[in-house]
């Protein structure tokens, strides 16, 4: 399904279900803020690994390509710096008990000895930017996310032109979560990383980046620092997931969901401007 848009109609009996689960998050919430164990301990901060300034060519011009990924145009970026890997759900559950914030959606299955090293879904895009201004950090841009999964040379997958599979990301899972059974830990499929050494910039979880949505942005987009449309209905998410067939994790596909979406699907890194 190419946007998860649509919220379903939801029951007397589902929102009971619900109310129940948030009762559940809530409470775990509120241990995990009284851990001394927990706060004393924080996880370990994720490497970032800087892009060098240059140009790289952003979209498509293949038969494969929608029309929101044309044309093929070259774009010079800044030098940046991005997450290594995907924010795991130690490393946001340490924002959780450090912000108040609410939990995101599924964080009552979260066990974090399990599940610690995964990466956190459940997160709408105001809780993936919060959590990198609390780092001192960003989301990357659109046109950062792409470059920093393709390289210079343009190729399909951020391991090459060879179509996926399992030992180079986690996809085509079907539609039922489990953090046990459909995500990887963050620093997993070695052969699948980009050129510049990131993990699961294909599959995994879906990332949000910072821009705003423009069907027809690339036929005017700046060719230096392109930040997407100055405003828009829809966030743009990027890399594909767990769930999903391997034609939904070019390097190139463009992705869009509300910023308020909560799903399974959808987790996040961060980014950071170099000091000229």
């Amino acid at each position: 399904m190419r946007h998860r848009c649509h919220a379903p109609v939801l029951s007397a009996v589902v929102l009971a279900m619900l109310a129940g689960t948030w009762s559940m998050s809530a409470a775990q919430l509120d241990r995990l803020r009284k851990s001394k164990s927990f706060m004393s301990t924080p996880p370990a901060e994720t490497p970032m690994v800087e892009i060098p300034a240059g140009e790289f060519m952003m979209g498509s011009d293949g038969t494969q390509a929608l029309e929101d990924e044309r044309p093929s145009h070259r774009v010079w970026l800044d030098a940046f710096s991005i997450d290594l890997h995907e924010v795991t759900t130690a490393q946001y559950a340490a924002f959780l008990a450090a912000d108040k914030r609410a939990a995101p959606w599924q964080w009552e299955t979260v066990d974090l000895v399990q599940h610690g090293d995964r990466p956190v879904i459940g997160v709408d895009w105001r809780d993936a930017e919060a959590f990198c201004t609390w780092k001192g950090k960003r989301l990357p841009t659109e046109a950062e996310w792409e470059k920093a999964a393709r390289g210079p040379d343009a190729r399909l997958y951020p391991w090459g032109n060879q179509a996926p599979t399992g030992d180079l990301a986690n996809f085509a899972l079907g539609a039922r979560f489990s953090y046990n059974q459909v995500l990887f830990p963050v620093r997993s499929h070695e052969a699948g990383k980009s050129p510049y050494g990131l993990y699961h910039m294909a599959g995994n979880a879906y990332e949000w980046v910072q821009d705003w949505y423009g069907t027809n942005y690339y036929d005017s987009s700046p060719d230096r620092n392109p930040p997407g449309p100055s405003q828009g209905q829809f966030k743009v998410l990027r890399g594909g997931s767990w769930s999903d067939l391997p034609k939904y994790l070019l390097t190139y596909g463009r992705f869009r969901l509300s910023p308020e979406t909560k799903n399974s699907y959808t987790g996040f890194r961060c980014a950071k401007s170099e000091k000229k």
